[in-house]
């Protein structure tokens, strides 16, 4: 019998956190909880980076994870959004290690990829697959449903449904070429 592993997914945001918690055990998925921390919009950054901090320690605590997987930052076109997201990612970063949670990195082309089969799949049809995959009642927020993603993504090694797609093609900032 394959040992259970817990894992944790995180989609770091400064406004809204995702967070999803799933179980495996061999190949078979099973849904544990997820959610959204939120932070007031426009207010004191310290605050809101302790409200994501304090709101990942609290689902670490209760959830009890065994590891960590989150989105890596992209880079946009505004660099204050990128540098606010940073933020919010070495939050969640932190939060996992001061716990001693090994901490597991993936583009959202590597999520989408191993959830949809397509790396730049919508964010709707990230949320179907997720639903899917998971067996849920319904669909889970866009920021849960990336969260979900993601620790879909690590328990599948980080190669999922889109292993073989990529096959024999380079990545180049994040894009196949």
């Amino acid at each position: 019998m394959n040992p259970r592993v817990r894992i944790l997914g995180i989609d770091p945001g400064l406004r809204i956190t995702g967070f999803g918690v799933l179980d495996k055990a061999g190949t078979r998925l099973s849904y544990v909880t997820s959610g959204c921390i939120k932070t007031h919009a426009g207010g004191d950054l310290a605050l809101r980076l302790k409200t994501i901090l304090d709101g990942l320690e609290e689902v670490i605590a209760s959830a009890k994870p065994d590891q960590v997987a989150l989105e890596k930052v992209f880079v946009n076109k505004n660099p204050q959004s990128t540098l606010a997201l940073g933020q919010a990612r070495g939050t969640a970063i932190c939060a996992a290690v001061m716990r001693g949670l090994p901490v597991s990195e993936y583009t959202a082309l590597q999520v989408k990829q191993a959830v949809a089969g397509n790396g730049h799949a919508a964010k709707e049809q990230v949320q179907e697959m997720v639903r899917r995959l998971l067996g849920l009642g319904g669909d889970p927020s866009p920021d849960a449903a990336d969260a979900l993603a993601c620790a879909i993504c690590h328990a599948h090694g980080g190669q999922g449904l889109g292993k073989l797609a990529t096959a024999g093609y380079r990545m180049k900032r994040g894009r196949l070429v």
